[in-house]
């Protein structure tokens, strides 16, 4: 088999929770591309319904489901309307997230509880009952959560969604080898600073951009470089990848913790005043 078909999911259905907008919207749309049916859930029906139909414009089998996630009973519904209506599931990508800013002497127990239930909680439920879809039908089904780069450090004024996200990273370890025996496998993608439209105004400020200057890729994420990570753990190609998390970050986490800038200028004028490139 070529590398192209290894890419290929045509026949498989996937379910995109929080498809309606950014990491989701691209997400399924790769999906759709490499040749999936495509479930679109989003709380929002509007958001839901416009990504489905863009879909079913390009030729897509599609369909659109409203669905508050956060509540356990919803999703057992989102995984029955999605096999009802597109005839099974083998692919499950997960989007939904959300991050409360607040320092330790002030965050209060709503809140905490807010990011545990919006970032890991939700996703236990949601691998569960995609696993019991998976079992029950023989089928080795894929599951991509999202995590997030800061997961490898710290997440000061943000630690409730740190911690969440990093339980998150270690469910998907623990799953990967509950799971491994009937051939399904999970993964997660951890993002770095990545603009989509709920990220732009913040993105925009000064520090944001001081940040941008310091990705060795010199540029902050977009919706499709996570998509192109999603499809990757989706295909045969991570065939024998499982319990891993991916950073798709632009090298930010590997970057020093000072301004590239100037030492990227320093190195220049060396060369200059070397009179040629020093590499030749």
């Amino acid at each position: 088999m070529s590398a192209q078909d290894l890419f290929k999911l045509s026949g498989k259905v996937a379910l995109v929770v929080g498809g309606g907008q950014g990491l989701g919207e691209a997400s399924a749309r790769y999906l759709a591309d490499a040749g999936c049916a495509v479930a679109v859930v989003d709380r929002e029906p509007a958001r839901a319904q416009a990504v489905a139909e863009a879909l079913a414009a390009r030729g897509v089998k599609t369909t659109a489901i409203v669905a508050d996630i956060l509540q356990v009973s919803e999703i057992e519904r989102v995984v029955a309307e999605t096999e009802a209506a597109l005839g099974g599931l083998d692919v499950v990508v997960s989007i939904v997230g959300a991050s409360k800013f607040g320092g330790v002497l002030e965050l209060s127990e709503a809140e905490w509880d807010n990011d545990h239930a919006r970032n890991l909680r939700y996703f236990f439920f949601l691998c569960q009952a995609a696993a019991r879809s998976f079992v029950r039908r023989g089928v080795p089904g894929v599951i991509v959560g999202i995590a997030t780069a800061g997961v490898n450090g710290s997440m000061p004024f943000r630690s409730a969604y740190g911690a969440a996200k990093a339980g998150l990273v270690h469910l998907v370890r623990t799953l990967a080898v509950e799971l491994g025996e009937w051939g399904v496998r999970i993964n997660a993608v951890a993002p770095g600073l990545t603009v989509t439209p709920r990220t732009q105004a913040r993105v925009a400020n000064e520090a944001a951009q001081a940040q941008i200057r310091n990705i060795p890729r010199g540029r902050a994420g977009t919706p499709d470089d996570i998509a192109k990570a999603v499809l990757f753990l989706a295909s045969d190609m991570a065939d024998h990848i499982t319990g891993a998390t991916v950073p798709v970050d632009g090298g930010s986490t590997v970057a020093p913790n000072y301004d590239l800038g100037p030492s990227r200028a320093a190195s220049k004028r060396n060369r200059l005043a070397m009179g040629k490139d020093p590499l030749e």
